[in-house]
């Protein structure tokens, strides 16, 4: 055990973690030339596209150090806010982190929030400064701002280039030498962690551990702590580039099983895995996450709402931070709540479902979750508007409200203030980080941030402004539910939980928008925004005319007022009984609001 070591790289978002770890597969020859591309980790098509990393990855490497041969267990985290649940389950499985900072960029919130997280973890912290070959790295003033963020000497940080690959060698040794070597006794009654695991067609589910304590061979009877389930292990082994069988996997290393378990839901992550003849304790692991945004998913055809529910439950054993649960909806029928980590998680959840699973989907307006308290006293989790109880027997609504964390230049400090008093923030403290880096922290409710406040603060600052939220608890506020009515009937689908003095903007826009966007009918379409019976926005959408009077060429004025009179008459009876169809870019459009 004691050549085995198991570490993971964090960072902020773009910082160069999965380039890093391309080099460090290429040094170590784990990949041979042939299979050898860029962000060789990220698998999914989606993470190519958008550079960024999705999934939290991992692969085994060995390495010869002073004579010696070394296991290295490498897993690579995403850096975006909204996949931080990855990261905090690879921290789970490992001793030792490498921190990586941009040197043209320095330390920016996500840095810091990851760092935190490895720190309760109690992980060995190696720093690194990545990207030195480039023309814009500030390396002197990044290693000041590294020192005062972790205390640590200054020969103790590395300097390298995950693209040009130079210090590669430095961190593998420093990865030896400093990370303590995984503590565990191989004879003691197995306990494995489950940090993650992949749905296959053809095997099953496939569950990645990390071994604590005890060894699992081939063929032993395992149990699922959590789901009380017993299963055969039919194949073990560890994780290279793709599954490397082996007939052992012990303690302190880091491999897969195979139970041919078909049903997602018998898996869950943060589960312990023990023998049934020899069983161990649980491990605790991870503490249950807490989506941030809910929004509905609904089939495009009701018909395909059985596939959908299989797609989910797959899809949910490969990201453990979705949840959801059902939900039916006046306008789209059968479909499911579901929260996420942020928007940027909504959207890969969508894109993933219709990539991997065929699926078209709609998605409704994304909100966040109150709580509303009766005049009696009851108090109703609100987490779409039509849970909101009547106003009339409501007596007070509490919104979440979330710290948030802004590091950026000292020019933009004007626009951020602009943007976030705007969006009913309150500024608790402005501290200068450096000279050139201030750190603002706000209170602001979550409401506010769930539709565009990252897109603006990027756009605001010109990218320069790093964002980090955690939530405090929930404060009353004044929040009313808002109806859109076509032709006086409530599209539920449409409403919208949104603070009394923004309520009337809001509708305004929507019912722009709306007008824009629905497809024009025989009968003219009133669109109205009403919260309760108070109509606060409308729209009209002029009705298509048909040409009734051309058959007439020439003749009386009243045999003409006769087929209008007709014409009228006949959309007036249209308008009572038609109905208006929603196309799927009207739901879309809600989000896109400016």
């Amino acid at each position: 055990m004691d050549k085995i070591r198991n570490f993971c790289i964090i960072a902020h978002i773009d910082h160069g973690k999965s380039t890093l770890a391309d080099r460090l597969l290429e040094f170590t020859k784990t990949i041979g030339e042939r299979d050898m591309m860029n962000q060789v980790l990220d698998d999914m098509d989606l993470e190519r596209e958008k550079g960024i990393t999705i999934k939290s990855h991992a692969i085994q490497m060995s390495y010869e150090y002073k004579n010696s041969k070394y296991t290295l267990n490498l897993i690579d985290t995403p850096g975006h806010v909204d996949f931080s649940y990855e990261v905090s389950r690879a921290l789970a499985a490992c001793e030792g982190a490498l921190l990586l900072v941009d040197a043209t960029q320095g330390i920016q919130a996500q840095t810091i929030s990851n760092l935190y997280l490895a720190l309760e973890n109690d992980l060995e912290i190696i720093p690194v400064i990545n990207k030195i070959d480039m023309d814009g790295a500030m390396i002197p003033e990044v290693k000041d701002q590294i020192i005062d963020l972790i205390g640590c000497k200054e020969d103790e940080i590395l300097l390298a280039s995950g693209k040009s690959g130079i210090g590669i060698e430095e961190i593998l040794s420093a990865v030896i030498e400093r990370i303590p070597a995984p503590k565990g006794n191989e004879d003691a009654p197995l306990q494995a962690i489950i940090f993650d695991s992949v749905f296959n067609s053809f095997r099953g589910v496939i569950a990645y551990y990390r071994v604590y304590n005890g060894t699992i061979k081939q063929g032993d009877q395992v149990r699922f702590i959590a789901t009380d389930a017993e299963y055969d292990a039919d194949e073990i082994g560890v994780l290279k580039l793709g599954l490397d069988k082996r007939k052992e996997v012990k303690a302190g290393d880091v491999g897969y099983i195979i139970t041919g378990i078909k049903n997602a839901k018998d898996v869950k992550v943060g589960d312990t895995i023990t023998l049934v003849s020899n069983p161990g304790e649980p491990i605790q692991g991870f503490e249950e996450v807490k989506p941030m945004v809910f929004a509905g998913i609904f089939p495009v055809v009701t018909e395909d709402f059985e596939e959908l529910r299989d797609c989910m439950d797959k899809l949910q054993l490969n990201d453990a931070s979705l949840t959801y649960e059902l939900e039916t909806s006046q306008a789209l029928g059968f479909g499911f709540r579901c929260g996420f980590l942020g928007l940027l998680h909504m959207e890969i959840i969508q894109e993933r479902l219709e990539r991997e699973f065929n699926q078209t989907v709609i998605t409704t307006v994304p909100n966040v979750s109150f709580n509303a308290y009766t005049s009696r006293g009851e108090k109703i989790i609100v987490n779409n508007p039509a849970e909101m109880p009547d106003p009339t027997r409501l007596d007070r609504i509490e919104e979440p409200y979330i710290k948030a964390q802004i590091i950026t230049l000292p020019e933009y400090i004007g626009n951020i203030m602009t943007l976030c008093l705007g969006k009913r923030g309150i500024l608790i403290n402005q501290s200068y980080l450096t000279t050139t880096r201030v750190e603002l922290m706000f209170e602001m409710p979550l409401t506010e941030i769930v539709f565009d406040f990252y897109d603006k603060l990027k756009s605001q600052t010109r990218g320069y402004a790093s964002f980090d939220y955690s939530p405090i608890g929930y404060r009353e506020a004044d929040i009313v539910k808002m109806d859109i009515l076509l032709n006086g009937d409530k599209v539920d689908a449409l409403s919208a939980l949104i603070h009394r003095s923004r309520a009337q903007d809001f509708g305004r826009k929507l019912c722009e928008k709306l007008k824009e966007l629905l497809p024009r009918q025989q009968f003219q379409i009133a669109i109205q925004a009403a919260i309760g019976a108070k109509v606060i926005a409308r729209e009209n959408i002029s009705a298509m005319r048909k040409d009734v009077t051309a058959k007439c060429y020439g003749g009386d004025i009243s045999r003409k007022r006769k087929l209008l009179e007709k014409q009228k008459e006949g959309k007036k009876r249209m308008r009572q009984i038609g109905n208006v169809e929603v196309p799927q870019e009207a739901f879309l459009a809600v989000l896109k609001l400016d």
